[in-house]
């Protein structure tokens, strides 16, 4: 039977590599009007239907009933974070499986998610939606301070602090209750805040079943959490290790995953995991890259082989069985200390020929605005390395990125070198 698999959202090379994996195959696409310009090899999709990014459920689902009434889907998929919940309810109107919409719920608001993890037994960390600064205050003074004030929905650490001040939280209250990437007023969480080096856990379900894959050791600024660095394998005890793995099976568990990658982070605390978000996607921040130059598993290709129908989770268990030699591959980001536009960059070619960098790009180009670190969208940079530890990985990573020098337009009259 030849697939024809309905792709919501943009993909990036995903939908393509979809159509590679298994001849025949064909891809139909619907996305946001906006993301039909960051679709790859667009005319070999067998049709592409945009739509307004604030159009009702009802319309995504009536569109891409019409679509299905004419050329059949055997199959949908989503690759990323915006629009899973349309996934969701496009696959229960047509009856393609996928993620249900309570899964997809339960990973997008951070609410529902402590309190599926809370009925469930698996996590009991205190949490409520705050209405206003005097409920955020109350929290405070019940569970006591720090903790964190972050937006109900929301990705890559925009509008989170932790607090340790009572002095700070109305600030907090109103850095989460903004506008991030289009998401307005989804409500104020406060959460308790846990102690402990942070990490991040990639998995590949299938049937329910889950396999973890690699665990990361995250670096993350102390003030709002957006990630500067990771670095694969984490190292970590066998102890520690186990933890880790059925702690985070189990949150998996609570929320519902039936297939697919998955991306958790973790705080490790004296006492054990504590979970800080999951996601039904692939990480971020080149994650895969890291996990597959310390593993040899490719989450990239397993997600691409499983939404054709293969069954992936005997193949990546036979990959982590073999014996290789130890590597640990890192990423650390660049950020600017002020806000402006950049004018230039230089030391890249130098920060390339840093002993065991592997990559190293520009995530704003001359002529970009750039702002001070307050999301993973205000980082400038990346380097790349691998090493035969996980320090010296890290070490060439951050080495390389020291080398490189942004000039900033502060002012009309003026432009800063950092």
């Amino acid at each position: 039977m030849t697939e024809h698999v309905l792709v919501v959202g943009s993909g990036r090379d995903l939908p393509g590599r979809v159509r590679d994996a298994l001849p025949g195959t064909q891809t139909s696409v619907i996305c946001r009007l906006e993301f039909v310009a960051k679709l790859r090899r667009l005319t070999e999709h067998a049709r592409v239907i945009a739509v307004r990014h604030d159009a009702p459920d009802e319309e995504w689902i009536a569109l891409a009933a019409a679509a299905h009434a004419q050329h059949p889907f055997t199959r949908i998929a989503t690759f990323g974070e915006r629009d899973q919940d349309r996934c969701a309810s496009i696959g229960e109107a047509l009856g393609l499986a996928t993620h249900s919409r309570r899964t997809v719920t339960s990973v997008h608001d951070k609410n529902a998610m402590r309190a599926a993890l809370r009925e469930s037994g698996v996590d009991a960390t205190a949490s409520a939606v705050v209405a206003d600064v005097d409920a955020l205050r109350a929290f405070a003074s019940e569970h006591g301070l720090p903790c964190v004030v972050k937006p109900v929905c929301g990705a890559g650490s925009a509008g989170v602090a932790i607090v340790r001040e009572h002095s700070a939280l109305a600030a907090a209250f109103a850095r989460a209750g903004g506008d991030f990437d289009g998401l307005t007023d989804s409500g104020v969480l406060v959460e308790q805040f846990h102690e402990g080096p942070q990490f991040s856990v990639e998995a590949l379900s299938e049937c329910g079943e889950h396999q973890i894959v690699a665990v990361t050791r995250k670096f993350s600024d102390p003030a709002n959490f957006v990630e500067l660095g990771h670095v694969a394998p984490a190292a970590l005890s066998a102890e520690q290790e186990e933890r880790i793995h059925t702690y985070v099976t189990r949150v998996l568990d609570a929320v519902g995953v039936e297939f697919g990658a998955t991306h958790t982070e973790i705080v490790l605390t004296p006492t054990g995991p504590r979970v800080i978000e999951t996601h039904v996607r692939m990480g971020g921040d080149e994650i895969p890259s890291l996990a597959f130059d310390a593993t040899g598993v490719d989450l990239a290709e397993c997600v691409v082989r499983q939404t054709v129908g293969e069954k992936v989770l005997p193949g990546i268990r036979a990959v982590l069985a073999e014996e290789r030699p130890g590597r640990c591959s890192a990423i650390w980001f660049a950020a600017a200390p002020v806000a402006g536009v950049l004018v230039d960059v230089g030391g890249v070619d130098d920060a390339r020929k840093v002993d065991g960098v592997t990559d190293v790009q520009l995530l704003v180009r001359p002529g970009g605005a750039v702002s001070v670190l307050e999301s993973s969208d205000s980082r400038v940079a990346y380097a790349r390395a691998v090493g035969d530890t996980a320090e010296q990985a890290l070490d060439s990573a951050r080495e390389a990125v020291s080398r490189l020098e942004f000039q900033v337009r502060v002012a009309a009259a003026s432009t800063v070198t950092v």
